[in-house]
């Protein structure tokens, strides 16, 4: 059954064109159902795995305490794969009809108000090379609201800072062109001139951002240094490496920008995605509303 899912996964990747994140996802997802099947269910082929099977395997997630969140992805996984084994004539018969996917709460984003975003972008005003570079990056992604994963994949190619945009590479291989800003492109000419050579080091490579060993900063790594400035800042807020990402959204929205230019820089596919900002906007207000108006 591992080498059905080293298949789909072949599939997802070549005819779908799904990210690497999706990618490791269904990796790890349907690894993690192929294995309680065998050893819970004593199901070891394809053919033999039904929908009993797999709703005892979600029970099973649900006394994990997983959240409706992860069952809901988990389910997602587990339906591709299925329809897949289906037609490719791997199995004769999709198990996965008539399994309901739980509805998850809508979680409105956190957001950072415009002063504590400034707080934030106040904690790197060094000269150092690693200040540089977290000033750079967060400049960057407050700028244009691309994802980290988006932002630790950026090529020196892919930044024109005399013309002010960066072009994206987004989910499904789609690629975008953002505005960058004036303070924006200024903070990546300081990082570019003053401190990516000495942190790249004998390193040789053209992804923007990089560690202090001169490596690609990854995800991980960027998520360690957001978690530092934050602390640094004294943000007591919840923080997600998607932070900045939906402060821009929603200071963009705040501020009278057109629902569907938002759209098109966040790379959205569905602009229902995106309205989720128009509700936090309106929270917002409310709170502005309550905690200033002398009859709220």
């Amino acid at each position: 059954m591992l080498e059905h899912i080293e298949e789909f996964i072949h599939y997802s990747m070549v005819e779908r064109g799904l990210s690497n994140n999706t990618i490791e996802s269904y990796r790890r997802d349907l690894k993690q159902y192929i294995k309680y099947m065998k050893e819970v269910e004593q199901m070891n082929a394809i053919e033999f795995i039904d929908r009993n099977g797999i709703l005892n395997y979600l029970y099973f997630l649900k006394d994990k305490g997983r959240a409706d969140t992860t069952i809901a992805r988990t389910i997602a996984s587990i339906r591709s794969f299925h329809q897949f084994c289906l037609r490719e004539k791997i199995s004769d018969k999709d198990p996965t009809v008539h399994i309901e996917t739980p509805k998850a709460q809508k979680r409105l984003p956190k957001v950072l108000s415009t002063h504590e975003v400034e707080a934030l972008l106040d904690t790197s005003n060094g000269n150092s090379e690693l200040d540089l570079r977290n000033q750079a990056m967060l400049e960057v992604l407050y700028a244009t609201g691309i994802r980290v994963s988006e932002l630790c994949q950026l090529e020196l190619q892919d930044v024109h800072i005399t013309m002010g945009f960066v072009r994206c590479i987004g989910k499904g291989n789609k690629e975008r062109i953002i505005p960058l800003g004036s303070k924006a492109s200024e903070a990546f000419e300081k990082y570019l001139a003053n401190s990516r050579s000495k942190l790249l080091k004998k390193d040789n490579h053209q992804k923007v951002f990089v560690n202090h060993h001169g490596k690609p900063l990854t995800r991980q790594g960027f998520w360690k240094v957001l978690k530092g400035l934050a602390q640094k800042a004294n943000i007591k807020k919840e923080l997600t490496p998607h932070t900045l990402r939906h402060s821009f959204a929603t200071h963009l929205l705040e501020n009278g920008a057109d629902l569907r230019a938002v759209q098109e820089m966040l790379g959205h596919a569905d602009i229902s995605t995106t309205q989720i900002y128009t509700h936090v906007t309106k929270t917002r207000l409310k709170d502005v509303y309550a905690q200033y108006h002398p009859r709220a």
